[in-house]
C-alpha cells in the first residue's frame, strides 16, 4: 500500500443533536422525465464530472475477507445439485490461495493454534449459515502475527456445530466459498471488473469500517455516553486514548442521539464526511439503510426500531436496522437522529424541499425502499450508500451468502432497467473481514503504538515509525492499518470486462473517487486516509472511442449499450436471458 502522507487540517464540527422534526413522505406518483427534479434541485446529468459517470451506486456489507469468498477464483468445485460455475476464456488468475497454502497451511502447522489448527477448506452452499467470528480491532492484528499470518484460529477463530472440515472447531475460521454458493459474485467479476488487493483502511470491526468509507477517519472520536473506560483499562472497550488528549474509535459503538441506539453507549464523530463535501458543492446523495424508516410495517406485523425480517437461510428473524453500521449517523453534519421522513420523492437526495429553500427534515438519510422509489421517479442521487436490511447484508451470525446475493442482485438488475444504467457505476464492498483467514498481508503505513489495544508485532506496537495525523493535525494512535483484505466490485458499463486488478486501494478510495469524479480532487483533510488512499480508476476503460466525459455515449464507447447488462437469477446467482419478472419495480424494507 502506498504510505499515507500527513494532511494538516484540523476540522472541527458542534457535537449536537439535530431535532428534525419525523413526518410522513406523501405517497407521490413517478415525476415525469422532463420534470425530474424541483426547482432548485441540479439534476446529476447536469452535474460536471471528471468521467462519463453520473450516478455511483455502493452497496456496502458486512463482514467478508477476500479469501473467504475469492480463495479459488475462477475454479469451483461444480458438485451435483448446485448452481454450476464455469469460467469463460481468459479470465485472470487472482491473489488466491495457492496449492501449498491450501495443503499446508502456516494456521494448520503453528502448534500455538491447538487442537483448532486447520487447513483451508471449502464450505458448501448448504453451509452458508456460520457463526460470526471474533473480528475485533486487537484480535485481527493478532491473527496476523506480524504478518506470518498464521494464528487466526486461535485469535479469531469462532466455532459453528455440524458440517463437514473443520465446522465444530475454531479451524471454521479458514472455510471459504466458491462459485457454487456465491455464484452472483463469481459472475460479475467474469463480466466486469474487481480488485484482488483492497483493504480496509484499519483493523477492527463494522463501525470502523463505516466510518473509513465515507469519512477515511476513525479519529475525533466524542464520547455521549458510555459504560466503558479506554482500551487501556477495559480490555472490550471501543475506543482508545489517541496520545493527543483525544480518542480514537476502534470497535463498535452505537451512534449518538439515534432513538434507536443502546442509551448507556454513545458517541460522534469530528471531522467531516463526503456528505459535507458534497452538499458544500449542491451534489444531490445520500444513505439509503434496510429498517431505517420506523414508518413502516413488515409482514410479520413488526415495526419501529424492532422491525425484522425472517430468514429461512438463518432460520431466525432478524432486526432490519443496526445503527452500528449507520456511516452519517455519527456526524452531527448528516445526522437524522428521529428517522424523519423526506418531505417528498423530489426531496430525496436534496438538503432542502422541492422549494429549495426549506430544510427537508431527512438531512440524506433514508430508508432504502426511497431509494427504489427515487429511480422510479427519475430523481436518483448522484451519489447513494445502501446498505441491506440485516438478514441481507452478509454478516455471519445473522446473516449469509446466499441471501446477501439476493439483495446485490436485486439492486443491479433493478438499475439496469433504468435510463441512468448507461452512466452509472456500482461498486460492491465490505466493510470488515469478520476475522476470516485472508493470506494477504499488507505492510503498515500507519502504525499505532497503543499499550494494550495494538498487538501485530507484539505488546504495544503495530508498525513503525510516526502514527499519522488526526483530525487535529497531530500523530494518534488508534489506526494501524491497512487492515485486512476484502471484496471490491466495479459494475457498471463503463467497468473493464473480465479484469482483475492489482492495484492497492482501501475503503477510503471510495471518498477519492468521489471527490475526483465530481469535486475535482477536493480532499476531506484532518487527517482523512483519501488523501493517499489507492484509486480504483484501474477498474474503468473510459478511453474507449476517445471523447471527453460529455460527448455523446453512442459516439465513444460501445459497451454503454444492451451488452453492458447482466441479469442474474436471485436465488442462484446464475446468468439469465432476460431480467427477472418484477425486478424493475421491487419492494423493498
Amino acid at each position: 500500500m502506498p504510505h499515507r502522507s500527513r494532511v494538516a487540517a484540523p476540522v472541527t464540527l458542534a457535537l449536537v443533536a439535530m431535532v428534525l422534526t419525523a413526518c410522513v413522505m406523501p405517497a407521490i406518483a413517478a415525476a415525469p422525465a422532463a420534470n425530474r427534479n424541483a426547482p432548485g434541485h441540479h439534476r446529476p446529468e447536469a452535474m460536471p464530472t471528471a468521467t462519463p459517470i453520473r450516478h455511483l451506486v455502493v452497496i456496502y456489507d458486512e463482514n467478508v475477507s477476500f479469501d473467504h469468498y475469492f480463495a479459488t477464483y475462477p475454479k469451483a468445485a461444480n458438485p451435483k445439485g448446485e448452481p454450476a460455475f464455469l469460467a469463460r476464456p481468459g479470465t485472470p488468475e487472482v491473489d488466491g490461495l495457492s496449492a501449498t497454502l491450501l495443503r499446508d497451511n502456516p494456521n494448520f502447522a503453528n502448534a500455538a493454534n491447538g487442537a483448532d489448527a486447520a487447513n483451508p477448506f471449502r464450505m458448501d452452499r448448504t453451509q452458508a449459515a456460520t457463526a460470526d467470528q471474533n473480528h475485533a480491532y486487537t484480535a485481527e492484528q493478532q491473527a496476523y502475527d506480524a504478518g506470518r499470518a498464521d494464528l487466526f484460529p486461535k485469535y479469531t477463530g469462532a466455532a459453528t456445530s455440524g458440517g463437514v472440515g473443520a465446522f465444530g472447531t475454531k479451524g471454521q475460521v479458514m472455510g471459504y466459498y466458491d462459485g457454487n454458493t456465491v455464484t452472483a459474485l463469481w459472475n460479475y467479476a467474469q463480466h466486469f471488473a474487481m480488485s484482488d488487493h483492497a483493504y480496509t483502511d484499519t483493523y477492527g470491526p463494522s463501525t470502523p469500517g463505516a466510518l473509513e468509507v465515507v469519512s477515511g477517519q476513525t479519529n475525533g472520536m466524542q464520547i455521549v455516553a458510555t459504560t466503558k473506560r479506554p482500551f487501556a483499562l477495559s480490555r472490550y472497550s471501543y475506543y482508545i486514548d489517541d496520545g493527543q488528549g483525544g480518542h480514537t474509535l476502534i470497535n463498535d459503538v452505537d451512534p449518538g442521539h439515534d432513538v434507536c441506539s443502546n442509551p448507556r453507549d454513545q458517541v460522534m464523530m469530528l471531522g467531516k464526511n463526503i456528505g459535507d463535501l458534497l452538499n458544500a458543492h449542491g451534489i444531490s446523495w445520500g444513505s439509503f439503510m434496510g429498517g431505517f424508516d420506523l414508518q413502516r410495517v413488515n409482514a410479520n406485523g413488526t415495526t419501529g426500531c424492532k422491525r425484522s425480517t425472517y430468514s429461512p437461510v438463518v432460520g431466525a428473524n432478524v432486526r432490519d436496522y443496526i445503527q452500528h453500521h449507520n456511516w452519517f449517523q455519527y456526524f452531527a453534519s448528516t445526522a437524522n437522529p428521529t428517522h424523519a421522513r423526506p418531505s417528498s420523492v423530489q426531496a430525496i437526495g436534496h438538503t432542502n424541499e422541492a422549494d429549495g429553500k426549506t430544510r427537508d427534515p431527512a438531512n440524506h438519510e433514508y430508508g432504502l425502499n426511497d431509494f427504489f422509489t427515487a429511480v422510479e421517479a427519475g430523481n436518483e442521487p448522484a451519489v447513494s450508500f445502501l446498505k441491506a436490511p440485516a438478514y441481507q447484508d452478509g454478516h455471519a451470525g445473522y446473516s449469509d451468502p446466499l441471501d446477501e446475493q439476493a439483495f446485490i442482485t436485486k439492486v443491479i438488475n433493478f438499475l439496469q432497467q433504468h435510463p441512468g444504467w448507461a452512466r452509472t457505476a456500482v461498486i460492491v464492498t465490505w466493510d470488515d473481514s469478520d476475522g476470516w483467514y485472508d493470506h494477504a498481508y499488507a505492510p503498515v503505513t500507519s502504525p499505532s503504538f497503543d499499550p494494550q489495544a495494538d498487538q501485530l508485532d507484539g505488546a504495544g506496537r503495530c508498525g513503525h515509525g510516526t502514527p499519522l495525523q488526526g483530525v487535529h493535525g497531530a500523530p494518534v494512535n488508534g489506526r494501524c492499518g491497512p487492515g485486512t483484505r476484502i471484496p471490491f466490485l466495479v459494475i457498471s458499463p463503463w467497468a473493464k470486462s473480465n479484469d482483475v486488478s492489482h492495484a492497492p486501494i482501501s475503503q477510503a478510495s471510495v471518498v477519492r473517487f468521489i471527490e475526483d469524479n465530481w469535486l475535482q480532487g477536493q480532499r476531506l483533510g484532518g487527517g482523512s486516509f483519501d488523501a493517499a488512499a489507492g484509486s480504483i480508476m484501474d477498474m474503468f476503460d473510459f478511453a474507449r472511442a476517445g471523447g471527453g466525459a460529455n460527448a455523446p455515449l453512442a459516439s465513444r464507447h460501445p459497451r454503454a449499450d444492451l451488452n453492458a447488462r447482466l441479469y442474474l437469477d436471485p436465488h442462484d446467482g446464475t446468468v439469465l436471458s432476460a431480467p427477472p419478472k418484477g425486478s424493475a419495480s421491487p419492494r423493498s424494507s
